[in-house]
């Protein structure tokens, strides 16, 4: 290998990059505007669940049961209802996604047996939100009744009955405050330099093919090594740049929480991004048309590193045989170190086996794009 002719190849890829709008649009704007999208449109935090009230006694009592909700932060009124009609067109309008229904003789079943019916309709099309809604619902529930119990035991002079209960005293470990941001940004962080990397890289072949200048490089004296190697080392720093620019941005933008070491991060993004740019200087050779390699890398891209690599969906609740092709997916071993490096403080030791894994995926990749490209017009 000669190392002039290498990096003559480098520095002509750098021009071509300079002088490519659509290429410097990938690189410098693609991440920002994944950042945003992505960063602020995905959330698993549900507030403020609009919620419809039908109090039909509007007591004392019954008013306390709406506070106890409003008061949770969890559901906002949206709309009183005044009839069982007014819910159904409430539910049918997407006016709220659930209904709480207090009967008329709530406070005197109450006073009588100690127990009152409280009805909550859900609008179930969305299922997630619903059973997060729904578990707010009964916690709320939970939380009232304990209320109610001791007021009533205060009444009446006595102590609450403590037999029988159980006391949870819940502990949350890496990520303290359930913010969902801190579980989602380091996903997207793998999705944007997948998804940059692998576009970036499959233009590289395909635009010699396209523009007629693979008769004139195929002339020169440098070899298919050269050539892969001089044209992926300005992307691999094009790669860098942007996961510098995506992970500072993750932790003074967006206030993830950084606890590992910065040397176990550089190491496994290095390894990843000779992954996803092997893959699109794979495409770039099988395709010859720079929109033909664009569209397989998105979907090559895109696609896995999103459904299957466990960055919205968790691994564990898939089906069986989706979860062994998850194995195949090489962003799920990049999520995973990224998770733990950032809320857990993973070291190399404790990262292993994704390790292991991205390291065999980046073996694979650099063979096959070795031997992908050959000096020949056929």
């Amino acid at each position: 290998m000669n190392v002039r002719r290498l990096f003559a190849m480098a520095y002509k890829e750098t021009l071509q990059i300079w002088r490519d709008p659509r290429s410097l649009a990938i690189a410098l704007l693609m991440p920002l505007m994944q950042l945003v999208l992505l960063g602020y449109g995905v959330s698993l935090d549900i507030r403020h669940v609009p919620l419809c009230v039908y109090d039909q006694e509007n007591s004392q009592q019954s008013r306390a049961v709406v506070k106890s909700f409003v008061s949770s932060d969890w559901f906002s009124i949206s709309r009183t209802i005044h009839n069982q009609t007014g819910i159904d067109y409430a539910l049918n309008r997407d006016q709220c996604i659930a209904a709480l229904v207090i009967p008329a003789d709530f406070s005197r079943r109450l006073a009588a047996t100690g127990t009152a019916p409280v009805q909550a309709v859900f609008d179930a099309t969305d299922v997630n939100t619903t059973n997060i809604a729904l578990g707010y619902a009964q916690g709320v529930v939970a939380q009232t009744n304990a209320q109610i119990a001791d007021g009533w035991a205060a009444t009446h002079g006595i102590l609450p009955s403590l037999v029988g209960q159980v006391d949870l005293d819940p502990s949350t470990w890496f990520n303290e405050t359930l913010d969902s941001k801190n579980f989602i940004i380091p996903g997207v962080v793998a999705v944007i330099l997948a998804l940059v990397g692998a576009e970036l890289t499959s233009l590289t072949i395909s635009r010699e093919w396209e523009r007629g200048t693979m008769e004139q490089l195929i002339s020169t004296p440098v070899t298919a090594t050269e050539v892969m190697l001089g044209k992926l080392i300005p992307y691999f720093a094009i790669g860098f740049i942007d996961a510098g620019f995506c992970l500072v941005s993750a932790v003074y933008w967006f206030g993830v929480p950084f606890r590992g070491n910065i040397g176990t991060l550089l190491i496994t993004t290095g390894l990843f991004i000779v992954v996803v740019m092997g893959i699109g200087y794979l495409i770039s050779v099988r395709i010859r048309s720079q929109l033909g390699a664009s569209q397989i890398a998105l979907v090559l891209t895109m696609l896995p590193t999103t459904l299957l690599s466990g960055y919205t969906f968790p691994i564990d609740q898939m089906p069986a045989p989706i979860r062994a092709i998850t194995f195949v997916v090489y962003s799920r071993y990049y999520v995973t170190i990224l998770r733990s490096v950032f809320l857990k403080g993973s070291g190399l030791s404790d990262l292993w086996a994704p390790l292991l894994g991205l390291s065999i995926y980046a073996l694979i990749i650099i063979w096959l794009a070795a031997r992908a490209f050959h000096k020949a017009l056929d």
